[in-house]
This record gives C-alpha cells, sequence and structure tokens, in this order.
C-alpha cells in the first residue's frame, strides 16, 4: 500500500521485510550501521528540494519587493513630475543613491564571501574531526581486538 503525503512524496505503508537469510548472524552494529545509513541518505536526498524551497522563497520575496517599487514608480511619478524639481537636485539625489547603491552591493557581496569562507571553513572542520575520528576508531579497533585475543584464549 502506497501513501501520498502532501509533497506528493510517495511512503510505503508497510514496508517490505529487511532480507537477513543471506547473513549467519546478524549482528548489533550490523543493524546500526544500516539504519543510520539509511536516514543519512534520505537526509541527503532532500538537501536539493530544501536548498530550492529556500531559494524559491528568497526569489518571491525579492519580486515581491521589485513589484512593490514598480508599482510606486507608477503611481507616483505623475505626482512628482507636477512638481517640477530643479535637475541639478535630481541629479545630487541620483548621486547619493548611486552611493547607498554602491554600498549595498558591496555589502552583499561581502555577507556572500564571507558565506562562502564560513561554509569552507565549517567543512575543513568537518574533515579534520573526520580524519581524527578515523584515527581513534583505528585504536578503538586494535583494543577490541586484543579483547577477542583475550577472550579467544
Amino acid at each position: 500500500m502506497v501513501l501520498e503525503t502532501q509533497s506528493s512524496v510517495k511512503i510505503l505503508a508497510n514496508p517490505p521485510p529487511r532480507s537477513t537469510q543471506n547473513k549467519a548472524k546478524t549482528s548489533v552494529c550490523d543493524l546500526m550501521k544500516d539504519n543510520t545509513s539509511s536516514v543519512i541518505k534520505k537526509m541527503e536526498s532532500q538537501i536539493p528540494s530544501y536548498v530550492q524551497g529556500y531559494s524559491d522563497l528568497y526569489a518571491e520575496y525579492l519580486h515581491t519587493i521589485d513589484d512593490l517599487f514598480g508599482t510606486c514608480y507608477l503611481s507616483e511619478k505623475e505626482f512628482f513630475d507636477k512638481l517640477n524639481i530643479d535637475q541639478k537636485t535630481l541629479k545630487e539625489f541620483d548621486n547619493l543613491s548611486g552611493f547607498w547603491e554602491k554600498i549595498a552591493t558591496s555589502q552583499i557581496e561581502t555577507s556572500t564571501n564571507f558565506m562562502r569562507a564560513y561554509v569552507q571553513m565549517r567543512i575543513s572542520a568537518i574533515k579534520s574531526y573526520d580524519k581524527y575520528v578515523h584515527t581513534m576508531m583505528d585504536y578503538y579497533a586494535k583494543m577490541l581486538s586484543q579483547y577477542n585475543f583475550v577472550f579467544k584464549s
């Protein structure tokens, strides 16, 4: 039986049982590793839709703001055109607006570069941790093998 969710992801109501017939003996470690790997792979498979969802949301937000300024432009153009504002004043206002636009775009680029560096630093930290864990697991495995040697004797 297949269930449909709101996101149209199909979920099996009664998933088939795991095949353990090939294994002579199932260990706790096998079960934990298989189940953990399954959850991690599921989480990893959701990354594209998760990122796409936030990207779509943010893009819609930006389009709404852009539309708001476009609507204001149409509504206010006639009003401000009738005021006959001095062209020198408009030129100075354009210079000021351009100054703030340059600051905003510079901050956006700085923020993007910071985020990129931050992500690279976090990835590097995770890789270092992974190396450390592997080293510690090697020592742990050696220690367990010594206990197994004692138990066999």
